[in-house]
């Protein structure tokens, strides 16, 4: 492991100006390539303190033995150099996007005498025209047999069209009029290139002026009483709104636009693109990769765009790019996709209408995608029985944890306190036994306290259940008396007599999750202790650097990246998190929802809206009068008396919300320990 301050440049040797540099090991590999505004400042952030750097970012610097750098004219040129480089040298710590699967596009080769019409994959060739990627080739095929009706183009490989001018029999596309033959000279060069970029243009979205012309060749067929070409031409339209209606219209018809989404927790990022061209989804892919660099959401979107238009040109890049998040800057992102299209690029965040409407659908996407690839590994017994021997392994434990339970705090600034207990048996989550607590012992923002709370009442109760089953020791609290009971031979624990239903909390796990460090840690271990329960093993994940913590170790232990075992703590801390917010969310809205109006006998719904709507504010409201308030529509005098003294008795600094907005409505202040509205503060 080498000391960053053995290379560290001297003082005044990087320039301050635009460049791109590169760290390279001992052996005078390249592992990680990155570029600057400001060269100076961004390589003098690497050799601070290494403790005071991302994790990431210090096994990087130990990594590396040298750094060099280039300088450029413009962040532009940086970003130009930056992709080159990246694609040239295959860094290791630089964040690679790798398509789990290739990706099959229609292709039209243009730059053939005769252009065929063919599925393709691997990487874009010269003078071909691209349409797509689509998820699956057996959609480009039946798109492409309902269109050669209209447009038949060549779609034979070069064997079978050489083949076939040489017996000078065309195939059976030729025969049933899906082909116009031009092995056999049914028509030139010239007409079937012709046919090939009516084709193109059809897919490329200028699909109405099309139709329009067809249609009138269609009338005025019919007006000179060529029958059989009205009726060809009818067909053909048919196949044509066909084909078009395998693509449902988003966005407005004129609308060319590349949708990407970004999806990520601390190790990995899932990215989902859906091409839009003529208003329509032409095509779809994604990608999941490994963060191995210290970078945020919009870093992701940046190596994205790289990924996606590096190789591309013209038409390639769409006019409108819109994405989750834009770098800083992001003048030269911008200018650099422009130089790739040629002409002018919107690149933005959608704020509003069906621009933001479908790129939510793509960030759900992106989520079901790394959702996916996580859980994939944990329907496999071998990599689930791998992952339970792996976290046995590094914690030390006699025997593989087949139940895992993991406890989350959460709270929104120390308001509405609440825990959530999930359970793991045998790598998979058993939802029936998930647990959901109120922290009653006290009132504020102390995760540590909270998880000793919630640690001790989950094993207060385990034990009282072991009492009841016979299982109680003389130092364990409770009536021994109570013993005796059934076990519940699907679930292991022991059944209650006066439900029949397995007692749940008389399983004991083999291993506590917490989420946190060193004192959520020290905090579950003393709760045990205090009970007296000596058998069950604990363990925190720190969720920023996903370091795992051990009860009285002043070092954490870390998992490897590939790791199945951090992969499923990561699945059980996540899952506890989810549990809990959405448990604290509930809390809150319930609380929230309350207000001075809710005890009015006889207002409903509609009529607090009314009166809300009415006066504007709660404020207002309780500066009006009896007579004032029966003005309102629907208001008589004992209800508008009813409203006044609700209003007296109720708390004046208390929040009002809007029944008809969900919003909290200005007053005096909040009331005291009212956060305001959001989820920024969020634990």
């Amino acid at each position: 492991m080498a000391d960053p301050s053995s290379y560290r440049p001297k003082p005044g040797q990087i320039p301050d100006s635009p460049g791109v540099y590169k760290f390279r090991d001992e052996h005078r590999r390249v592992i990680y390539v990155g570029k600057a505004k400001s060269l100076r400042q961004r390589l003098s952030s690497y050799f601070q303190d290494v403790a005071n750097l991302h994790p990431r970012t210090r096994t990087m610097v130990t990594t590396a033995a040298s750094v060099e750098w280039t300088v450029v004219s413009t962040e532009v040129e940086a970003l130009q150099l930056e992709y080159s480089w990246i694609k040239e040298f295959d860094p290791r710590f630089n964040v690679k996007y790798r398509d789990d699967k290739s990706y099959p596009s229609l292709a039209v080769t243009l730059n053939e005498e005769f252009p065929r019409v063919q599925v393709m994959r691997g990487p874009k060739r010269k003078g071909v025209r691209y349409f797509g990627p689509y998820a699956h080739a057996w959609a480009i095929r039946e798109t492409v047999d309902l269109m050669l009706r209209v447009f038949p183009v060549r779609t034979c490989s070069a064997g079978v069209f050489k083949r076939s001018a040489q017996i000078g029999r065309p195939c059976l596309l030729g025969y049933i009029g899906k082909c116009s033959a031009p092995c056999v000279g049914r028509v030139s060069a010239e007409e079937h290139r012709e046919l090939a970029d009516d084709f193109c243009d059809f897919m490329a979205g200028r699909t109405g002026a099309y139709l329009r012309r067809l249609e009138r060749e269609m009338q005025r067929a019919a007006e000179e009483m060529e029958y059989e070409r009205a009726a060809r031409l009818r067909d053909d339209i048919e196949a044509l709104r066909r084909a078009m209606e395998k693509n449902a219209v988003v966005l407005a018809d004129a609308t060319d636009a590349d949708l990407i989404a970004v999806a990520e927790d601390e190790l990995e990022a899932a990215v989902q693109i859906f091409h839009v061209r003529g208003g329509r989804v032409r095509g779809q892919r994604g990608w999941v990769t490994d963060k191995v660099e210290a970078v945020d959401t919009a870093g992701l979107v940046e190596h994205a765009l790289q990924q996606l238009y590096g190789e591309e040109s013209g038409e390639g890049v769409p006019r409108e790019v819109l994405v989750p998040a834009l770098p800083d800057p992001v003048d030269p992102l911008a200018r650099w996709l422009a130089d790739r299209r040629g002409s002018g690029v919107d690149l933005r965040i959608p704020q509003r209408g069906d621009k933001k409407d479908l790129m939510a659908t793509v960030q759900r996407n992106a989520q079901q995608a790394l959702v996916l690839h996580k859980t994939k590994r944990a329907s496999d017994l071998t990599t689930r029985s791998r992952a339970l021997e792996e976290i046995a392994e590094a914690l030390g434990l006699d025997s593989v944890p087949l139940r895992i339970e993991c406890f989350d705090i959460s709270h929104l600034q120390g308001d509405d306190v609440v825990a959530s207990m999930v359970v793991f048996e045998d790598g998979l989550a058993r939802k029936s036994e998930y647990r959901r607590f109120q922290i009653k012992s006290f009132a504020g923002q102390d995760d540590v306290r909270s998880m000793h709370e919630v640690v001790s009442r989950r094993f207060r109760r385990y034990l009282l259940e072991k009492q009841k089953t016979g299982e109680w020791d003389e130092e364990a609290p409770g009536d021994p008396a109570e013993a005796g009971g059934e076990i519940d031979a699907q679930s292991g624990g022991p059944i209650d007599p006066d439900t029949g239903r397995a007692r749940r909390f008389a399983y004991p796990p083999q291993l506590v999750v917490v989420d946190g460090g060193q004192p959520q840690v020290a905090a579950a271990r003393r709760a045990l202790e205090e009970l007296g329960v000596d058998d069950v093993a604990v363990c925190g994940l720190a969720k920023r650097l996903e370091e795992v913590w051990l009860p009285g170790e002043d070092d954490p232990v870390v998992l490897p990246r590939s790791s199945e075992g951090l992969y499923l703590l990561q699945r059980v801390r996540d899952e506890a998190h989810r549990f809990a917010i959405a448990y604290q969310r509930k809390k809150r809205g319930k609380r929230l929802r309350a207000g001075p109006l809710d005890d009015v006998a006889g207002l409903g719904e509609s009529r607090r809206q009314a009166l809300l709507k009415h006066f504007g504010s709660l404020k207002r409201l309780r500066s009006a009068t009896i007579d004032e308030i029966c003005e309102v529509p629907g208001f008589g005098r004992k209800t508008a008396e009813s409203v006044v003294a609700a209003l007296a008795k109720a708390a004046p600094a208390a929040p009002a919300v809007n029944t008809a907005t969900g919003e909290i409505m200005e007053d005096e202040g909040p009331a005291a320990g009212v956060p305001p509205a959001g989820r920024g503060m969020e634990r």
